[in-house]
């Protein structure tokens, strides 16, 4: 059987993916699903934090109750969880490996807390997704107009104390030029799928 760029493997790699809000994680994860729809899936996460307008129910997020949250938390079926703005985000344990058992390479977008977590628990490849500086990122945040002033600040601390984070990572990519910053970001997903481990 002749080989593919992705979907050669049994059992899909684990694909973790941070990046401060605003940087354009989530353009590049849907350019990856549109190139690879049958190799690479996301993993939902679940959060408590309601919806922002161009967002749906079951295709971004599990949107839950908090109460709901509590009761995953309890029955310990969360991989990683971790509380950001004051809204929780969890991944599903048995969503993820339900499709790393379909041969699918399961891309989860988490935040730092998450993905240190993870680091401690499971194999994965991770990757930090940075924007090319704070005021670029300032821009942008303010351009999607989703978030008050306020919010806007508090995401750009936050951001300070993730990207001082990026060197934990395996890989790191400025993303300066979508088209670009997604060639890398295909590249690491081939390669590691390809690597003999």
């Amino acid at each position: 059987m002749s080989k593919k760029l992705l979907g050669n493997r049994e059992q899909g790699l684990l694909f973790v993916i941070s990046a401060p809000s605003g940087t354009g994680k989530s353009t590049l994860v849907d350019m990856l699903l549109e190139e690879f729809p049958h190799e690479v899936a996301e993993s939902r996460s679940c959060t408590t934090r309601p919806p922002r307008e161009n967002e749906r129910t079951n295709h971004h997020y599990d949107f839950i109750s908090h109460a709901s949250f509590q009761e995953k938390i309890a029955a310990s079926e969360f991989l990683e969880y971790a509380e950001v703005f004051g809204h929780y985000y969890g991944t599903r344990r048995q969503e993820v490996a339900r499709l790393q058992n379909e041969g699918k390479h399961v891309i989860l977008v988490i935040d730092t807390q998450g993905a240190l977590q993870l680091k401690e628990r499971c194999e994965a490849v991770f990757i930090f997704i940075a924007p090319p500086s704070k005021e670029e990122l300032a821009t942008r945040l303010k351009q999607r107009s989703t978030e008050s002033e306020s919010e806007i600040e508090a995401r750009l601390a936050w951001a300070e104390k993730e990207m001082a984070l990026a060197s934990h990572y395996d890989y790191s990519i400025v993303n300066d030029n979508l088209e670009i910053t997604y060639q890398l970001l295909r590249c690491i997903l081939v390669a590691e799928e390809h690597k003999t481990r």
